[in-house]
């Protein structure tokens, strides 16, 4: 078919395949073409599964195994078989059929964007697979809703000295008032005691507020988060107060989104100045010798950049927490950096989507690729090696300061809750 709806259809599938994500595909391949045949084999037995029919033709026997390649990998399909009458072939195994086209797209369109399952009923009309109705796509929606909500709300075992905090503003059709509002997607990443990076939170707030954050922080500790030593952000307002009420965890401002707010301070002939002043200061071997750096770069830049240097000295101690701990772990702690992947995958499907149609299919796009890359951290290379970690567990004065000095407990949890466990 070579309509303009079903040829751009082709033109996204062709982006998602291109992707590393393949698994996710695959799996919403499998599970649409198990309802196709189900569907096609009670119309052919003239009665549903376990369905008293007079209408009935034939009876069910099992299921046959049957191995099909596609494009996102090799499918074993479980084929059902009937005790009479003619065998059961599925129509997208019969030759010149282009269901593989149809079906990847209808997966592209109900899994990977989130789109509406009115939306999807009218692709598969399109391109040319009958009998699959609203209600069908619901339930096939519905399977991955549930592996989605199971990973959100999976138990928070052990302790996470990191956490990772951003959010990205997504827009979401509001169905009842039939308008469009700015919502935003929330995502909490964190490195585990063992080393091991992995997405542990995902929400949908109706604004980036202080009471969105407070609300989605405890249900992380509700979940079992602890032990929290540094928390990573940019500097929203609402964002770092719910830190300091609900975590209480020491707050490093993102280096990198400091540095690009600083440029915005200043013409474009005195960036080069300014950001090479702002490299010294991290560039620094210890907290101390930072501390000094950024007291002469303050002075060097109340000249040319009063705002600036005035900006950079209120912002020393936030700027700077990250060297209170282990150096090994500099690099990846003093910005928001290792969510950036995070963000420029969704970024890309949300730039296919457009506009989401509730919020339980920005959810369903949000969580099906993260659960893909959560699964990959946890069979990758540590994040933080090993023997890093054991140092954030000092028994005298070490990088964090005397024993017992710590942060305060997460609001909610038991009062050892803000000590690693390492």
């Amino acid at each position: 078919m070579a309509d303009t709806d079903s040829l751009g259809v082709r033109a996204e599938l062709g982006k998602v395949l291109a992707s590393e994500h393949a698994d996710l595909l695959r799996e919403g391949v499998a599970l649409v073409l198990a309802e196709v045949m189900e569907m096609e084999v009670a119309r052919l037995a003239g009665a549903e599964h376990y369905e008293r029919s007079d209408e009935r033709t034939a009876y069910r026997n099992g299921y046959r195994p049957r191995r099909l390649d596609t494009r996102v990998g090799t499918l074993e399909l479980e084929i059902p078989r009937l005790r009479s009458g003619p065998s059961y072939l599925p129509s997208f195994l019969e030759a010149r059929k282009r269901s593989e086209q149809a079906l990847l797209s209808v997966v592209m369109q109900a899994y990977v964007e989130g789109v509406s399952t009115r939306k999807v009923e009218r692709l598969v009309e399109q391109l040319g697979v009958e009998g699959i109705s609203k209600s069908t796509v619901s339930r096939i929606c519905g399977g991955l809703d549930k592996r989605a909500d199971a990973f959100r709300g999976r138990p928070l075992e052990g302790s996470y000295p990191y956490v990772w905090l951003d959010a990205r503003i997504e827009r979401v059709r509001e169905r009842d008032a039939h308008t469009v509002r700015h919502k935003a997607l929330m995502v909490a990443y964190g490195v585990h005691e063992s080393g091991r990076r992995e997405v542990i939170g995902i929400e949908v707030g109706e604004v980036e507020s202080e009471a969105a954050w407070r609300e989605f922080l405890r249900g992380l500790v509700a979940r079992g988060l602890s032990g929290v030593q540094l928390v990573i952000s940019d500097a929203h307002p609402g964002l770092k107060a719910a830190i300091a009420s609900v975590i209480g965890a020491q707050w490093q401002r993102c280096a990198v989104h400091f540095v690009r707010d600083m440029l915005g301070h200043v013409p474009r002939s005195g960036q080069p100045l300014v950001r090479g002043a702002l490299k010294q200061v991290f560039a620094a071997p210890d907290r101390e010798g930072a501390g000094q750096v950024l007291a002469g770069v303050v002075a060097q830049l109340q000249g040319v950049a009063p705002k600036v240097a005035r900006l950079l000295e209120a912002a020393e101690d936030d700027l700077l927490a990250y060297m209170r701990f282990p150096r090994e772990h500099w690099p990846k702690i003093r910005s928001t950096n290792p969510l950036e992947r995070v963000n420029r995958e969704i970024a890309r499907r949300s730039d296919v989507v457009g506009i989401y149609p509730d919020d339980a299919a920005l959810l369903r796009l949000a969580a099906g690729l993260l659960v893909e890359m959560n699964d990959e951290w946890l069979v990758a290379h540590r994040y933080l090696s090993l023997h890093s970690m054991a140092l954030l567990e000092v028994d005298d004065h070490g990088p964090l300061g005397p024993v017992g000095a710590g942060p305060p407990a997460l609001e909610g949890a038991p009062a050892s809750a803000g000590k690693s466990t390492t």
